[in-house]
């Protein structure tokens, strides 16, 4: 009793220690070269088939598949035990089956003679068909959903690392979160990754059982009749039921082995256990229920059919599927009553969230222009617009709101409408299937398309097939696609309505720029120097006269310098015109070392100035009409010969003529004499008068 004590606090003590597996996988191997005794053998047979049926139990009962994560190692080491168990039997079975079916012990002759009744053809056809059953259903399904699970997992593994990290950088997990998800993502990649190996276990496992059974029958009529002196019908009739029964013995754990690896690999990643996943997803249906019960109840009216067994089957159904729809109801009231009484309904109070905000700049497309927006059906207007964006925010320095691009049912199908604070500004037509071909002056011959107009500047223009671009270029046209025809055509416009786009929350963001690189600058222009009010006002007259602002650090010194002896935006847009005449000149006309410009002519000249010095901006109509045609023809004469059209005046009149030719003629560019840098030549074209 000591000696059992002793032995079994041995074991305890090696297993809390971590050699229990080595020692049981050493006794596994053990048993297939040292024989044992018929009574150890029964015990290990009985042991495999109990220990089959409980690893069958704990994949029903386990909540998720990875909740059982040693089920692989599990598998190997039940595999090498009934493989040892097969060489052992086959020992005992090839040495003493001579002597009866009683040789190879009580468990092998009890399948043998009660489970095949003692006929070794019954017993080989059994042993067969449940051989066949576990290789090729149970066995090579689980095999092939193994293989298919990891492949799907080990491909999921980036993207599901990516989301962790992404979930984390967004503030949806914290750091020790992250790393368990991390953590259960890899454990999963590697259970499944060793579900696909192990499931090879169990087939060889059928296989090898197959293969010992032959092996057993012809060792076995060899040996009893070689050796033994059997005769051929004795030896057949003793090794084959011991073969069979051996084969059988060995067979049945094997395939409830499979089926727990079929069951676990083909379950979903739920918390829940199997039973409870079949009684909520199959019997938990009463419509399928019902449905079934119909159709046992027509054919249990068939004559010749076994009427009770249906009937009966269908009236059990009919009743489970009507305790269900009863419970289901019940525990729909049961919460409808708990729920508290929804209070009465009230009109609901206006609020600020009720004004429709308007967007800055908008454009509202016809029906066939769509697929230009849509990016999936190749649309390139949404990728132009960002990039007119772009460029307009680095040539006027500030950034230009974003282009809100909806579908309007009012406009022509192939129409489109530019919006700017929810007012339309401009429209246009464009063809989505069609190229613009447009006549620079140098065409060699006409293009066989549709007529129209260029939106941007009016031009006459051509829409030809998309095939004919080539031979419209060939010809000297140039070909634009209608996406680019519609961002020109924005791009004017915002460019011409800078203005309109300026606003309080950008002169923030400027002088938030500032302070970064020049805070005291910036401490001293707002509000010490001037309000947020007439920052804004001199910066929308520069932008108005088409004077860009990215060198806002500029315009502040020189906003900073004279803003304590005048608040008056007019002058203070004049001061800072000084200051920023480099860059105005050079926007003009480059690194040319002349400037081309008109002046006024001296009698127009006094004239315009009595008219101011009375207080009096208002023309004669007459005056002003004369003036315009003038402007016109040197405006053109500029262009005629690709040069700009500058006008030099006095400093006082600049801001009226400039807003009297901003919309009549708007390609002239009107200066004062002091804006001009000393480093500049100016050449005088004639007198305006």
């Amino acid at each position: 009793m000591n000696e059992k004590k002793s032995l079994f606090q041995m074991f305890r003590a090696g297993a809390s220690n971590g050699l229990g597996a080595p020692i049981v996988l050493l006794a596994i191997l053990a048993m297939m070269v040292v024989p044992l005794p018929l009574f150890i053998l029964d015990l290990l047979f009985t042991f495999n088939l109990a220990l089959s049926i409980v690893i069958v139990l704990a994949v029903i009962y386990v909540l998720r598949p990875m909740e059982f994560s040693s089920f692989p190692t599990v598998l190997l080491m039940a595999t090498l035990l009934r493989l040892a168990l097969n060489v052992a039997s086959t020992r005992i079975v090839l040495l003493h089956g001579h002597e009866g079916t009683h040789a190879a012990g009580k468990v092998i002759e009890a399948f043998g003679n009660f489970v095949i009744g003692g006929h070794y053809t019954v017993g080989f056809i059994v042993f067969m068909i449940l051989t066949i059953i576990n290789f090729v259903v149970v066995t090579k399904g689980a095999e092939r959903v193994s293989e298919v699970s990891a492949r799907f997992v080990l491909d999921a593994l980036p993207g599901k690392q990516m989301a962790i990290d992404a979930d984390m950088n967004a503030g949806l997990l914290t750091r020790d979160e992250a790393k368990a998800r991390r953590d259960e993502v890899r454990e999963e990649a590697d259970f499944y990754g060793s579900m696909d190996g192990a499931s090879k276990f169990v087939r060889g496992d059928a296989v090898a059982g197959l293969m010992v059974l032959f092996i057993n029958i012809v060792g076995g009529l060899l040996v009893g009749t070689l050796e033994h002196g059997l005769g051929i019908g004795e030896a057949a009739k003793n090794y084959t039921l011991l073969a069979i029964g051996d084969g059988l013995v060995a067979q049945v754990p094997s395939l409830l082995l499979s089926t727990a690896v079929a069951m676990l690999v083909t379950r979903m990643s739920k918390s829940q256990d199997m039973s409870k996943q079949l009684a909520s997803q199959i019997f938990g249906q009463a419509r399928a229920l019902g449905i079934a019960a119909v159709v046992m109840g027509l054919l249990g009216m068939i004559p010749g059919m076994p009427n009770l067994v249906f009937l009966g089957l269908a009236a059990g159904c009919a009743y489970l599927a009507w305790r269900m729809s009863k419970g289901r109801e019940q525990s729909v009231a049961a919460a409808a009553q708990a729920l508290p009484p929804p209070p009465p309904n009230k009109p609901a109070e206006l609020t600020w969230e009720d004004v429709a905000a308007e967007d800055s700049l908008g454009l509202e497309v016809g029906y066939r222009l769509i697929p230009l927006v849509d990016a999936k059906q190749g649309g390139e207007l949404m990728a132009r617009i960002k990039g007119v964006r772009k460029k307009l925010t680095q040539d006027l320095g500030f950034l230009i709101a974003p282009v809100h691009i909806r579908d309007n049912l009012e406009l022509a199908p192939n129409g489109y409408r530019v919006t700017l604070n929810g007012v339309p500004l401009a429209t246009g037509a464009v063809h989505a299937d069609k190229f613009m071909a447009l006549d620079s002056g140098r065409a060699l011959g006409p293009v066989v398309g549709l007529k129209g107009k260029d939106p941007t500047f009016g031009l006459d223009a051509t829409w030809i097939e998309r095939g004919g671009r080539d031979h419209a270029q060939s010809l000297g046209y140039t070909v634009v696609d209608p996406a680019t025809v519609i961002a020109t055509h924005l791009s004017h416009l915002v460019g011409g309505h800078a203005a309109d786009l300026f606003g309080h929350d950008e002169a923030q963001a400027l002088l938030a720029n500032l302070a970064k690189t020049s805070p005291k600058l910036s401490e001293d222009l707002v509000p010490k120097a001037m309000s947020m009010a007439i920052l804004v006002k001199v910066l929308k007259s520069l932008l108005a006269d088409r004077v860009p602002i990215r060198a806002f650090r500029s315009i502040a010194e020189a906003l900073s310098e004279v803003a304590p002896k005048t608040q008056d935006p007019v002058a203070l847009a004049a001061a800072v015109r000084v200051a920023l005449g480099r860059q105005i000149v050079q926007d003009i006309n480059g690194m040319d070392a002349e400037l081309p410009a008109y002046t006024l002519a001296p009698a127009l000249e006094r004239v315009l100035q009595d008219s101011l010095a009375s207080g009096s901006v208002a023309l004669e109509p007459g005056l002003a009409e004369r003036m315009q045609q003038s402007i016109a023809d040197g405006v053109q004469k500029q262009a005629a010969i690709g040069q700009p059209a500058v006008l030099l005046v006095p400093g006082p009149l600049r801001p009226l003529l400039a807003r009297f030719v901003r919309q009549t003629v708007p390609d002239l560019h009107v200066l004062a004499y002091n804006e001009v840098p000393e480093t500049k030549r100016v050449r005088l074209l004639g007198a305006m008068g």
